[in-house]
């Protein structure tokens, strides 16, 4: 794949009309041969991205990994995740694109940003039977409220049914369809509210001490609380984002690794390199060249 020279690019909805409606649904065959070449070239959004494909045949890469499309195939892109189709333009299905300002911030849109949008090892599954149904009635649904905007309540009705067909997508995916899907747990609220303040600072250096202020809790129970929910210390969850952005750059662009580490608030290039190849196992260098097979 053809990578860009200095930077991911990264596309927008809506930045210059924030008065827009920070929501689109589009035909994903017109849509991908409009795009033409650019859409096949690793890019990001800063928006998030629903693509269902009805079709079998194909691949899609996310980040670091290339997916093979099943028929009602649906990929959840989240904002700055780096993505790719391949070259064929006549697939069928549909795109959807909404800013996070879209949704107010509830119990469900946590849910929604932290489950379905945050499957790392694998953003996509494919749907079946009555879930292929009730998708398609909710898609309806919203291309009817889309074609008269100028009536009472369509943002509202195209949010709220944006959420349902959300929802049924998620009830389908979990193995326990009892499983309750609202976020009821103190812990797990926190632990969102830390990985949001990570998503902003990963870059700043900022220290788990650090973190615990901003959330005005102690650094014992920031750790307690994301051992509780994944697992997993504070300090990791830093670690991974940091390097998934460092992997990224190293991977998607050709800047120098010096730059790299400046970008990502490193001061010391030699120091970037020791951190990369400390949590990967290969240096920065290596790292690409493995890529690039």
């Amino acid at each position: 794949m053809q990578r860009s020279k200095t930077k991911i690019e990264q596309y927008h909805l809506h930045k210059m009309h924030p008065r827009k409606l920070q929501f689109e649904l589009y035909d994903l065959n017109s849509y991908r041969k409009k795009s033409g070449d650019l859409a096949a070239i690793p890019h990001s959004h800063s928006y998030y991205q629903i693509i269902w494909f009805f079709n079998e045949g194909g691949t899609h890469v996310v980040d670091f990994k290339r997916y093979a499309i099943k028929k009602d195939t649906l990929m959840f892109i989240t904002k700055d995740q780096v993505h790719a189709f391949d070259e064929n333009e006549n697939v069928q299905g549909w795109l959807i694109h909404f800013n996070e300002s879209f949704f107010k911030h509830t119990d469900v849109d946590m849910f929604l940003k932290f489950n379905i949008f945050h499957m790392s090892e694998k953003p996509c599954y494919t749907i079946q039977g009555d879930t292929v149904t009730l998708a398609s009635t909710y898609i309806s649904l919203i291309k009817t409220e889309l074609q008269e905007r100028s009536r009472f309540g369509y943002e509202d009705s195209i949010r709220f049914l944006l959420k349902a067909f959300l929802i049924q997508l998620e009830r389908f995916h979990q193995e326990d369809p009892q499983s309750p899907i609202q976020l009821n747990s103190l812990y797990e609220r926190q632990f969102f509210e830390f990985k949001e303040l990570v998503e902003a600072n990963f870059k700043e250096g900022l220290s788990v001490g650090g973190y615990a202020d901003t959330m005005n809790i102690s650094t014992k129970t920031l750790s307690t609380l994301t051992n509780a929910v994944v697992g997993r210390s504070p300090s990791q969850l830093i670690a991974e984002r940091t390097m998934l952005e460092a992997k990224r750059l190293v991977r998607f662009t050709s800047l120098q690794i010096n730059e790299i580490a400046f970008r990502l608030g490193f001061e010391d290039a030699s120091y970037f390199v020791k951190y990369f190849k400390r949590h990967l196992g290969q240096s920065p260098k290596s790292y690409r060249q493995s890529q690039l097979v």
